[in-house]
């Protein structure tokens, strides 16, 4: 498929389960740099689909550096593979280990959203309003 129309299908395809599952933030991983600059071209370009998808759904977008992610899923910011996926093994109850590893690396930056945006909740503020109530 040519590079406009595979980009093109992930932005379709991201705004099809944002409405069907009627989402209103998205979670995704920072950019790395690793070793092949081929492969984060293509990365860095699918990544554009989704947050061009995300602006158009309105979601709000938190994004998350992949030592982050590891963080709050295994404890250890530089976990192996194994271990993240062992981790989101028994995070989210699987019988068996997320295959592919994307399947594993979405299921640990959901995570790591859910860890991140109760303790930011939990950390904000209570503004009181009349009769001390939350507004």
């Amino acid at each position: 498929m040519p590079p406009a129309h595979r980009l093109g299908a992930i932005c379709q395809a991201i705004e099809d389960l944002g409405k069907a599952h009627r989402l209103d933030a998205m979670a995704i991983e920072q950019l790395f740099f690793g070793r092949s600059a081929r492969n984060v071209f293509a990365v860095g370009q699918a990544r554009g689909a989704a947050l061009v998808a995300a602006a158009r759904l309105g979601l709000e977008v938190r994004e998350y550096t992949p030592m982050q992610i590891k963080q709050a899923v295994t404890g250890h910011g530089r976990a192996a593979k194994a271990q993240i996926q062992a981790m989101v093994k028994a995070l989210f109850g699987l019988d068996e280990l997320p295959r592919p590893d994307d399947a594993a690396d979405a299921l640990a930056i959901a995570a790591c959203c859910l860890h991140s945006a109760a303790l930011e909740d939990a950390l904000r503020p209570k503004v009181q309003g009349p009769g001390g109530g939350r507004p």
